[in-house]
């Protein structure tokens, strides 16, 4: 997407961003974010599904809300979005066939970029599992950031890892390249309402868009008294994006993967394979890229 100013191809990453973005109200934003960010060559945008609690088709939800998102940017025969798995694994060996899977394996594997190739989880790793386990070349021709997972060292209950505890373990139990955003790092990115009626409502149908579709989903919640909180949300999606603009090296730690277990702790029965967990995210960072990027694009 054109805009104020360009950077050196040299600089520009390949990236495919896989989401669950009618999960709830933030995956949006980090879609945003991505497209209006000129070293992000967005491949594609593959929907996920997030699970059975609310939907039967979650998958086809995240689809059709990616496909909105596209058309409110005036990018929709642009950027090619394409289908994950409808469900989660059902064990660590049997993956689940998607476009998006076979998608993830055409871009890892072609020779036609040798720019480096960033896949990029807002929701549960099943496309990815899938993936790994019909094509394990995939391991070292890709790195994998997941918004997911507990805190370190011991887990606990989060929801994109809820949605496919077995992709999750194909993944840490592989050699591929894998940044963990955690739960108490992700939901480190808080944001008032208030705040994004000044800075992102305010830019085009899009910045509309993520607005009200945000206080339309805190409304749908009201019922709730603990979640959301009514007068703020967590943009916890975003730190994906931010990421691969500055991977904040002073802010992970590499810790040995862990196995997850069905309750979600986590136990620790391995010391060779290694994976990038976060400790920090810059919140301001991420979020004012964000809104000066809405600002530039569309005030």
């Amino acid at each position: 997407m054109k805009g104020p100013f360009t950077i050196p191809d040299a600089k520009k990453i390949r990236v495919i961003i896989n989401t669950d973005a009618k999960n709830e109200a933030d995956d949006q934003f980090a879609i945003v974010q991505a497209l209006l960010s000129p070293r992000l060559l967005v491949k594609d945008i593959t929907a996920a599904h997030f699970g059975t609690r609310r939907t039967e088709h979650s998958m086809e939800e995240s689809y059709d809300e990616v496909v909105k998102v596209l058309k409110l940017m005036e990018l929709a025969d642009t950027v090619p979005v394409s289908k994950g798995a409808e469900r989660a694994l059902t064990d660590t060996t049997t993956p689940q066939p998607s476009e998006a899977a076979d998608k993830l394996i055409a871009e890892a594997l072609s020779t036609e970029d040798e720019r480096p190739l960033f896949v990029i989880f807002l929701g549960p790793i099943t496309d990815l599992a899938t993936a790994y386990l019909q094509e394990p070349a995939i391991a070292d021709k890709l790195t994998a950031i997941w918004i997911g997972g507990g805190a370190w060292p011991d887990g606990e209950m989060e929801f994109n890892l809820s949605n496919d505890i077995h992709a999750a373990n194909v993944v840490f139990q592989s050699p591929i390249p894998l940044w963990v955003v955690p739960r108490d790092v992700y939901s480190s990115i808080r944001v008032s309402i208030a705040e994004l009626a000044v800075k992102v409502r305010p830019y085009g149908e899009v910045g509309k868009y993520l607005f009200d579709q945000l206080v339309d989903f805190n409304h749908k919640l009201g019922h709730n008294p603990h979640w959301p909180k009514g007068e703020m949300w967590s943009l916890g999606d975003s730190p994906a994006v931010s990421l691969l603009l500055d991977d904040h090296e002073y802010c992970y730690t590499m810790r040995p993967a862990p196995q997850v277990n069905a309750d979600m702790t986590y136990s620790h029965v391995q010391t060779e394979r290694l994976v990038r967990w976060y400790h920090y995210v810059d919140r301001t960072f991420t979020l004012e890229d964000l809104y000066a990027k809405l600002k530039l694009h569309y005030g």
